[in-house]
């Protein structure tokens, strides 16, 4: 299997999370873990670089941390649009038992 470019490479993380429904989340180190086969590449930092540097045009908010954290900085505005999602939250933090989504299962 071919390797991406590091430009193919944030078109597929993009890509991906365009695809998160609604509702739903994932973290960045299963970002990553969904598209480390082809691009040869497996890190939530990188995953977080390329949210922070061009995914004001995706549902950024549908991406948090392990833990459930969202965004750092972002933290107020994506809580409100995963509420408004139905996106079920643990105190500050997004459920991840609950709200993690995986590509492939409902």
């Amino acid at each position: 299997m071919a390797r991406v470019t590091p430009q193919e490479y944030v078109e597929e993380v993009l890509s991906l999370v365009e695809r998160i429904p609604r509702g739903r989340v994932m973290s960045y180190g299963a970002v990553a873990d969904s598209l480390a086969d082809r691009s040869g590449r497996n890190s939530a930092r990188l995953v977080g670089s390329i949210m922070a540097r061009h995914g004001g045009g995706v549902p950024w908010h549908r991406v948090v941390n392990s833990a459930g954290r969202m965004p750092p900085g972002h933290e107020q505005e994506a809580r409100q649009r995963l509420l408004s999602e139905g996106v079920p939250l643990k105190g500050e933090y997004v459920n991840m038992a609950l709200a993690s989504w995986q590509p492939g299962l409902s």
